[in-house]
């Protein structure tokens, strides 16, 4: 299935992880006409100029092929519909109906930076070296089920200057950027909570009533919940005493147990129901066999479930927005039929030749 236009629009991520390659199925070519006046319309490179490794990430330093100054920059987004990198802190000018966007270069022109190393000159001065990889191979790639995304290790097979050691077999692997972590607001004391009043014990258990004498009720817990919901018809003694209890009210009904709880019930019903079926043929077995009672109860237990089947997805189906309209097109249909009835009732011919008032029925 191909990217749609609200993907595609959104292609540009400050995330540097792969979890898909829906970056490499194609792209309708309408969807790089312009639609309206805001719209700048959607450019993607061809399929097979697509790269599915990306090695150049937002987090990396790098440098432009071609700069005489060799000004380092970081990544700032990338997009890989158009094999774009965005570059951080070079933000264009706005023209005229465009709005300003930060500077982006392919992704064939950027070099990564790999570390800085000194190099004693012949002065006998020290100066800082960048070193930058000029190839970068893709080594073991595979999907990480725990984090939900493809990791490989990016092996450096070519540097500028050239230092890469290959003694033993080994390789330079280059490390990924580590994601910047959002800022932290400073402690303030006026705004945090005095640790007296954190120690201090606020909650005061009731004094439930142990005897079952008249005046000496305990609250139904189960009423009281009710009347949260529906108040009004449900009365509720707040005098008396009660113990809260979260656990209804802050369980998730949809949790993988409680499924699991309620699907095994399910099948112990199912069982249970089948071997009834089975005991009551046996039981009036007549001029059967043992085997064809036992198939006849398991052929009236698969009725049995069919039904049950057949009136759940019939209750399921009646929702309260379904029922809300069957009775407003039935009261419709009732005040048409009145209406009309009406009309039929005040009927009044105009006086006219050839009328014949018809006989008495008695």
């Amino acid at each position: 299935m191909p990217p749609s236009r609200f993907q595609l629009l959104k292609a540009t991520t400050r995330s540097p992880w792969t979890r898909d390659f829906r970056h490499l199925l194609p792209v309708p070519k309408h969807f790089a006409i312009k639609q309206s006046f805001y719209d700048p319309g959607i450019k993607a490179v061809r399929v097979k100029d697509r790269i599915k490794f990306w090695n150049v990430v937002p987090g990396d330093r790098i440098r432009i092929r071609g700069d005489s100054r060799n000004t380092i920059h970081e990544v700032l987004s990338i997009n890989k519909f158009t094999n774009r990198v965005y570059l951080k802190g070079t933000i264009r000018e706005p023209t005229k109906g465009k709005m300003p966007v930060n500077k982006s270069v392919h992704y064939s022109k950027c070099q990564l930076l790999i570390e800085e190393r000194e190099k004693k000159t012949a002065e006998g001065t020290i100066e800082k070296v960048h070193v930058f990889a000029q190839r970068i191979g893709v080594r073991e790639p595979y999907w990480n089920p725990e984090l939900r995304r493809f990791d490989w290790r990016r092996v450096v097979l070519a540097s500028i200057p050239a230092y890469v050691e290959r003694n033993a077999g080994k390789v330079l692997v280059l490390p990924w950027p580590e994601p910047e972590e959002p800022p932290k607001p400073k402690a303030n004391p006026l705004l945090d909570t005095p640790s007296d009043t954190v120690l201090k014990i606020t909650y005061q258990p009731p004094t439930l009533a142990t005897s079952k004498k008249k005046g000496s009720a305990i609250a139904d817990e189960n009423a009281y919940i009710k009347t949260l919901f529906n108040p009004s018809p449900r009365g509720f003694d707040e005098s008396q005493p009660m113990e809260s209890h979260l656990v209804k009210e802050l369980s998730n009904p949809h949790g993988r147990a409680k499924k699991q709880a309620r699907w095994q019930a399910a099948q112990r019903r199912k069982s249970e129901l089948l071997k009834k079926f089975v005991a009551r043929e046996l039981l009036n077995q007549g001029d059967r066999t043992a085997r064809e009672a036992r198939v006849e109860g398991v052929f009236k237990w698969r009725q049995q479930m069919e039904e049950e089947r057949k009136a759940e997805k019939k209750r399921r189906w009646f929702t309260a927005e379904r029922l809300t309209g069957i009775a407003r097109k039935a009261k419709r249909k009732h005040r048409k039929a009145e209406k009309q009835k009406t009309k039929l009732t005040h009927l009044v011919l105009k006086e006219a030749p050839n009328q014949v008032i018809p006989r008495s029925s008695k």
